[in-house]
């Protein structure tokens, strides 16, 4: 298997980090990331380690995590397919991902795979910053995957009373409002059809929409305009577009909305610390992603492979 990096890092000087992940060629995140290294003065190269590309299937995760840290990266980023399978393969987990159940960022400290999760805390840093004010006593999570499950756990952390999660997999939904109801409480999570939606928004105070519905290759609305009320807050996780179809109809609605790139600055962010234990400056980030999304077709930077 060919990494597409050194089989050691050249230079120790330099913090080597990657992506491991599925279909990540158009991944912003090795520019978010190099832009950000780059302003704070730091030696940073960013590689995306594409399970597609590179002909391995993601139960070989496992395999590939070894090359890589064998390699002499500092850690890596870990997206779809693998957040949950890389899980196996690791050393350790913080309370937050062993809680969660996925993990998006592996740190390689000593010689141990150490499993992080930015995906909730950039979340809450998103939601903070971008819906200061806002009521959580009741929100609803549409999409129980590891979005959504990190948005959940987000909430719960910072004071939400209960969470409605709802997927079309019924199962996924009760397995995720169990494992949350576990961490956090009986009745601080429950599961609900999604045929149950408009009755669930009607006593809700917020809305994350955490499916692919919205992005440019799933086109669409996940809801129904008309169970959209002005009592409701609405977040997104998509951030491709930026300004959703959901966004813009809940705006027309009168909700304070949230797009999803103030999360998706935000956990870069807090990976990159754990990279490099320096703090980024997010609104400098959000300028960067801004910039990036301005062009269709984003151009890598020569250093990330």
């Amino acid at each position: 298997m060919r990494l597409g990096v050194d089989e050691r890092v050249a230079d120790p000087g330099t913090v080597h980090v990657g992506l491991i992940g599925a279909g990540i060629g158009p991944s912003l995140s090795p520019a978010l990331h190099e832009r950000e290294a780059s302003a704070l003065s730091l030696a940073y190269r960013y590689t995306r380690f594409d399970l597609d590309a590179l002909g391995v299937a993601p139960a070989a995760v496992g395999d590939l995590l070894a090359r890589v840290r064998d390699a002499g990266l500092r850690g890596v980023n870990v997206t779809h397919p693998v957040k949950q399978t890389v899980l196996a393969h690791l050393d350790e987990l913080s309370p937050d991902a062993a809680a969660i159940g996925a993990v998006n960022t592996v740190l390689f400290d000593d010689g141990r795979a150490v499993g992080h999760n930015t995906d909730w805390s950039g979340f809450a840093a998103a939601r903070r910053t971008g819906l200061a004010g806002t009521t959580l006593g009741r929100v609803a999570v549409l999409g129980a995957g590891g979005a959504g499950a990190a948005a959940a756990h987000a909430l719960l952390v910072e004071g939400a009373g209960t969470v409605d999660v709802l997927d079309v997999d019924a199962d996924r939904a009760h397995a995720l409002a169990v494992r949350l109801a576990t961490t956090f409480g009986a009745g601080r999570a429950v599961a609900s059809p999604t045929a149950a939606l408009g009755d669930v928004l009607a006593r809700a105070d917020g809305l994350v929409h955490a499916t692919p519905t919205g992005m440019a290759e799933h086109p669409g609305l996940p809801v129904d305009p008309a169970v959209l009320h002005h009592r409701l807050w609405v977040a997104e996780i998509v951030y491709r577009p930026l300004r959703t179809g959901l966004l813009r109809v809940a705006e027309a609605a009168g909700c304070p909305t949230l797009d999803g790139g103030l999360m998706a600055v935000h956990q870069a962010a807090d990976a990159l610390n754990l990279f490099t234990g320096r703090r980024p400056d997010t609104t400098r980030m959000r300028r960067h992603l801004a910039e990036l999304l301005d062009d269709p077709e984003p151009r890598e930077d020569p250093r990330a492979g």
